[in-house]
């Protein structure tokens, strides 16, 4: 059966390898992660996690012996050095590791700020790992002064847990509003008075000049002059995908390592899956970042590693948790023209983004129903009339049977 090479060891990748062991694959399986932790689940880390609500053993995907009990070579703490997809073989402590397939679920890594502006200093921090959550969580102190940098949902879910912990929380999004990027301005506006709720500053269109500090961060110049005194700072400021091994490989990138409706990249034996892969998706490619992706795609490789030869549909869904409010939203946006409120209580609302006639995703505040039918009519091509959404007496569930 071979030899199958996983280099990544976070969601896509110990999915990839269970589904391969699960599925019957009887050959060599190794899996390569650069952290000396087994695989584990990255969305808790700046919640539960930070908050001291979960420990360090829950957050494994699955349990340690699972890998020797299934058979899973699990080399952790390991950094690739190079793949030559010639000679299908990497280089990994200082040897040649040859492999019949190889899959790369390398994910993404945090965007920092620029040493030139202090983004060097002690004291500030990203959110995307194990260690930088255990190297934070000493300093969420009650009173503690923390300017968060960026309005998308990382910085946003630390401001929640920030504010949550009593800290003094101060965040700038240089946009004309948080969220811009991926949501409607009905959402941002939700957000924006939720957090102002807490206790959170959230100042928009204003940027970050520079941190100031000599060794430890202590303050901060703000794009409209101002200055605010910080003992540390979280910068969420976007993710890019981890594509280095597969480029030096010499390996297609298009907004991440290209692969095609299979999951397969430019060299042969070569898959992709996860965040650092972008994927064909109806007149398009796209790149997603989300566990459900990470898992559909990871698993889907496995299969057709196995000669399933199944084409990757996505179906996209995210969430984020915020204070004691739970998003989730189902479908992409792009493109859309009008925006429909429906709300089903005064704690619950969902807003439905429309491109004319056609429904393109929903974001659902505390409304998990509202979800399921707007995931569900989604991924069945389905487009109710929005009068119908808008309309509180509508029936939702007979929706789906229209």
């Amino acid at each position: 059966m071979g030899h199958v090479v996983v280099i990544g060891a976070g969601q896509a990748g110990s999915s990839c390898v269970a589904k391969l062991r699960n599925s019957g694959f009887e050959g060599k399986i190794t899996l390569i992660g650069a952290e000396a932790v087994p695989p584990y689940q990255r969305p808790p880390l700046s919640k539960a996690y930070l908050l001291g609500d979960m420990a360090l053993e829950r957050l494994y995907l699955r349990p340690e012996s699972f890998y020797p009990d299934h058979g899973i070579d699990l080399m952790l703490g390991t950094t690739v050095d190079s793949i030559d997809p010639a000679a299908q073989t990497i280089r990994v402590n200082g040897g040649n590791m040859p492999y019949d397939d190889l899959v790369l679920t390398t994910g993404s890594f945090p965007r920092r700020l620029p040493a030139s502006i202090g983004g060097d200093l002690d004291g500030v921090h990203v959110v995307r790992d194990l260690s930088d959550v255990d190297t934070m969580g000493p300093r969420f102190a009650k009173g503690a002064r923390v300017l968060i940098v960026g309005g998308g949902y990382i910085g946003l879910e630390a401001a929640s847990v920030a504010a949550k912990l009593g800290l003094q929380v101060t965040l700038v999004e240089m946009g004309d509003r948080i969220l811009q990027r991926v949501a409607a301005p009905q959402t941002s506006d939700f957000f924006r008075d939720l957090h102002a709720a807490h206790g959170v500053t959230i100042r928009e269109g204003v940027g970050l000049e520079r941190l100031i500090g000599d060794t430890h961060v202590t303050g901060a110049q703000l794009s409209d002059g101002s200055e605010l005194a910080v003992d540390f700072v979280i910068v969420g400021v976007g993710i890019g995908a981890a594509t280095a091994l597969a480029d030096a490989a010499g390996i297609v990138n298009d907004n991440g390592i290209m692969t095609d409706t299979h999951g397969r990249t430019s060299a042969p034996h070569v898959w992709a899956a996860g965040d650092c892969a972008s994927f064909p998706y109806r007149s398009g490619r796209i790149r997603l970042e989300s566990v459900p992706h990470a898992i559909d795609q990871a698993e889907l490789v496995a299969e057709n590693i196995m000669g399933a030869d199944k084409e990757y549909v996505a179906k996209p869904w995210f969430w984020s948790d915020q204070y004691d409010v739970k998003l989730q939203i189902a479908g992409l946006n792009m493109g859309y023209d009008r925006v429909i409120t429906r709300r089903t209580d005064a704690d619950s609302v969902a807003f439905w983004y429309y491109r004319g006639d056609e429904l393109l995703a929903v974001d659902a505040m505390n409304d998990p129903r509202g979800f399921m039918i707007g995931r569900r009519l989604i991924e069945a091509g389905k487009s109710p009339a929005p009068a119908l959404i808008e309309d509180p007496a509508t029936d939702m569930k007979a929706l789906l049977k229209s």
